[in-house]
């Protein structure tokens, strides 16, 4: 699989696990923002999503206390929170795959349950980074940098 095929597969997926957004841009790492999840998994956010424009559908269930799954469009993703500096990132891994492969996102979920889903930037934390101490000091770096992130993918819970 080339690379802008497991970019676009990478980014249909979204959050904390979830994820299977609709975001055209996304960056396919080697090594996981933290080796570990740094939280539980947060039950607000099980359940079926579709994105704002209705193009996307994702489910997000929970695989055990720190890790979800996450189904878009066929395609599974495991995904965990990796915060770094209080901000709330999910390391999400591209299952099906010979050797692991991640995406980082950011993600927020709003008073009115609306997920908000970005994604890193890769001009900012090079898609060739080998350690996740790395990978923490960069996302660190540049918490405050509005080019860390893409753009927005918004989605609500299906009732």
């Amino acid at each position: 699989m080339n690379r802008v095929s497991l970019i676009s597969r990478t980014f249909t997926f979204g959050i904390v696990a979830a994820a299977c957004a609709l975001v055209i841009s996304g960056c396919v790492y080697d090594v996981p923002i933290t080796p570990k999840p740094t939280r539980k998994v947060d039950a607000k956010l099980l359940g079926n999503w579709t994105s704002k424009d209705g193009k996307s559908k994702m489910k997000v269930v929970k695989l055990d206390d720190s890790n979800y799954i996450v189904s878009c469009d066929g395609d599974l993703y495991r995904a965990y929170h990796s915060d770094v500096a209080a901000t709330p990132f999910v390391t999400v891994q591209i299952l099906e795959q010979d050797k692991p492969r991640y995406a980082y996102w950011t993600w927020r979920l709003s008073g009115d349950g609306t997920l908000s889903l970005r994604n890193v930037n890769d001009k900012l934390v090079p898609d060739d980074t080998k350690d996740s101490a790395t990978v923490q000091k960069l996302l660190k770096k540049n918490l405050q940098n509005p080019a860390l992130f893409g753009g927005e993918t918004q989605m609500t819970k299906d009732n």
